[in-house]
């Protein structure tokens, strides 16, 4: 037992790297090149002249793009995003396994992942908890940097994360998890839209595979965690006069501690 948790330690500290890399490779938004209306000067001089003629007036003729036009961002946006996921794997994939200053991620990653080893040594699950043990650290240190749930990451992560629980003999119950705690969450953005984004939903889903293959006591740990760590965080910057009850902080990471949290109940 104290060499599989020494060993996904030693792992996970080197993921850390690759975690930090990658997570700093996602900002808030990335940028995309819109086209710009340029409005067209028109020529007054000559609107005081008794010989006005409208169609002698120096306007030239307006042919651009419409602006409001949803494919347009809708397009540009995904491209940018594309653009952004491919840079940031990019960069993870030629970094040097050498841990920052202070290494608080890898430590973190470290500390996750032997957690999951600890409590899972020798059973099937163990490869799917360690997965996301790792790419969970990634997102939460991009949702708490940016607010942002990338689905280049937890997109992927479905058919990964499915893929690794067969051998549990589980995925049903897995799938089954996944899609109540994704219905539970899409229900909390459709009330309330500014609490949660559609990335919280699909990694509630992401949560809720995890820890349906391990039966209905974790699921609803899980489920309750998570909200139940949230609200206390809430709380907490209310006293510290740090936010309102309007303020908005990134629910992710406390989905992923209350994934936790349910596998070491």
């Amino acid at each position: 037992m104290g060499f599989i948790v020494a060993g996904a330690a030693l792992l996970g500290l080197l993921a850390g790297v690759y975690v930090r890399v990658l997570a700093g490779g996602f900002g808030p938004a990335p940028e995309f090149d819109t086209p710009k209306l340029d409005t067209p000067k028109l020529d007054t001089s000559k609107l005081d002249s008794p010989e006005l003629d409208a169609s002698k007036l120096d306007a030239p003729e307006l042919d651009a793009p419409r602006l409001d036009a949803p494919e347009l961002d809708f397009t540009e946006r995904r491209r940018a995003y594309r653009v952004e996921a491919r840079q940031a794997f990019g960069r993870a994939v030629r970094a040097v396994p050498v841990p920052a200053w202070p290494p608080l991620i890898e430590l973190g990653t470290a500390a996750a992942c032997a957690l999951v080893a600890w409590r899972l040594a020798w059973t099937p699950a163990l490869a799917a908890w360690s997965y996301a043990a790792v790419a969970g650290c990634a997102l939460a240190v991009i949702d708490w940097r940016t607010q942002r749930l990338p689905d280049a990451i937890t997109l992927p992560s479905y058919p990964i994360i499915a893929l690794l629980l067969v051998p549990t003999g589980h995925l049903v119950a897995g799938l089954l998890g996944g899609l109540a705690l994704a219905g539970v969450y899409a229900v909390l953005w459709f009330v309330r839209p500014g609490a949660l984004g559609l990335g919280d939903v699909k990694l509630a889903g992401l949560a809720g595979m995890l820890t349906g293959a391990l039966g209905l006591d974790p699921w609803i740990v899980c489920a309750v965690g998570g909200q139940f760590l949230g609200a206390l965080y809430a709380v907490a910057l209310l006293i510290t006069r740090r936010g309102t009850l309007q303020s908005q902080f990134p629910l992710g990471p406390f989905i992923l501690l209350g994934a936790l949290a349910a596998v070491l109940r």
